[in-house]
């Protein structure tokens, strides 16, 4: 995979994020509604952006994951992004994560670009199993997730450390077999 895939949809470009979108980037990461169930607190330079950059490109090269910037197709700039970590391919596995700024809300972009990275996880990567961990408070992304067939296996207590407190998180999963029944 040398050549970075972009992915198209009916109203999206998923593509390669570089540095040049830091500033588009940190429009919504400097958002404390869209940071505050992703474990981060709100970004407060447009160079902090740069080390998520660096951190996109850093699991792509390891091949432990892969991150899209979400732009709308009548324009280029980056309003979230959507993709792979924590990549296990032994096992056929990965888990998805995804943000997008607060002004797209409601609008079913996220369902779009989600829809997309699954998927080309199952078809590119051979994935037969897809996680998404998500924070109980976070009722939107979980209703998302279980809109595209994921099933919510149980609470992980205490699974991660982030900005100073111990957060639960719920292990939702979809199996290829259901992706591609919906």
């Amino acid at each position: 995979m040398n050549t970075f895939p972009i992915i198209e949809t009916e109203r999206l470009i998923l593509r390669e994020v570089t540095n040049e979108d830091a500033l588009a980037m940190f429009d919504y990461l400097s958002d404390q509604d869209v940071v505050k169930h992703m474990g981060l607190e709100p970004y407060k330079t447009p160079t902090e952006v740069l080390e998520e950059i660096n951190w996109y490109q850093l699991i792509r090269e390891e091949g432990t994951g892969i991150r899209w910037g979400i732009t709308l197709k009548n324009m280029d700039t980056v309003i979230g992004s959507c993709g792979f970590l924590n990549m296990h391919p032994k096992h056929y596995r990965a888990e998805v994560g995804f943000e997008l700024s607060k002004l797209y809300w409601g609008k079913g972009i996220a369902k779009e670009a989600l829809k997309a990275v699954l998927d080309y996880g199952y078809k590119h990567f051979e994935l037969e199993r897809i996680e998404a961990l998500i924070e109980p408070l976070n009722r939107p992304s979980q209703r998302l997730v279980e809109k595209q067939g994921f099933i919510r296996e149980g609470l992980l207590r205490h699974y991660e450390f982030t900005c100073g407190k111990f957060d639960d998180l719920y292990m939702y999963s979809i199996l290829k077999k259901s992706f591609f029944k919906s």
